[in-house]
């Protein structure tokens, strides 16, 4: 047997699971198996694939319950944001899940740990093993905190407002890109303006261009977060002079 210690990540859960086996087996990655032949318990691509359905579920129930006058578009829209694969693996980082991942010595060497597709497999695994030791009501208890505050960064907390813009709620890219359309008839551009860290711990910086201006710069571990970041940034100003009628 490894020498995980889980007990951490299980206080940070508020949980603790009747069948470790099922834990241990969704942090297990294909790679540790490869290189660990006595290892008896399977990779978390089976829980992976549970987990992924139920957090798709989750993430439907608690739109349809918050937002009563939400269009099917909306909602669609919004679950996609919240169950994108950064998304999850912000959730897996915010329960420092990556420390507690079993690889092989080859995927921990290139930066196993914080990819983000490990991070996101390993969340959804996590939400499947759950499931399966305790339950939907505990999933859903442990999981909708997230999705919550999920909802509230992607919607600034003003679901109202976004309904009022006649926009489908959707990430900030393709938000950017109607309003810059709409009043410039251009479509915003992305470039890298500067990369930092080892290559398993990398921090990219992107700028956005309307045309030859730039109009916000962003932060992230990887260059999809920091065009994101980007295009917050440029959406809050470019928002700002519509509202102002400049």
């Amino acid at each position: 047997m490894t020498s995980v210690d889980v007990h951490d990540l299980e206080t940070t859960m508020g949980v603790r699971f009747a069948a470790p086996r099922l834990l241990l087996e969704a942090l297990t990655h294909r790679s540790y198996l490869n290189e660990n032949a006595e290892w008896e318990i399977p990779a978390n691509e089976r829980l992976e694939f549970l987990g992924d359905a139920i957090i798709d579920y989750l993430a439907a129930e608690y739109i349809f319950a918050r937002f009563p006058e939400m269009q099917e578009g909306e909602m669609t829209a919004l679950r996609a944001a919240l169950v994108k694969t950064e998304g999850l693996a912000e959730f897996a980082r915010r329960w420092r899940l990556g420390e507690y991942l079993l690889l092989g010595k080859g995927e921990e060497a290139s930066g196993g740990r914080e990819r983000l597709p490990n991070l996101c497999a390993a969340f959804e695994a996590l939400m499947g093993a759950l499931y399966l030791d305790q339950g939907i009501e505990v999933v859903r208890r442990v999981l909708t905190p997230l999705i919550a505050a999920q909802t509230d960064a992607l919607i600034g907390e003003k679901p109202a407002e976004v309904a009022d813009t006649g926009l489908p709620l959707k990430d900030a890219k393709s938000r950017l890109q109607e309003l810059a359309q709409s009043r410039y008839h251009i479509t915003p551009t992305y470039r890298t303006v500067a990369q930092r860290g080892p290559d398993h711990d990398k921090e990219f910086t992107v700028e956005v261009m309307i045309g030859h201006v730039p109009w916000g710069q962003g932060v992230g571990r990887s260059k999809q977060l920091a065009e994101q970041a980007a295009a917050q940034a440029a959406l809050a100003k470019l928002e700002r002079e519509v509202g102002s009628g400049q």
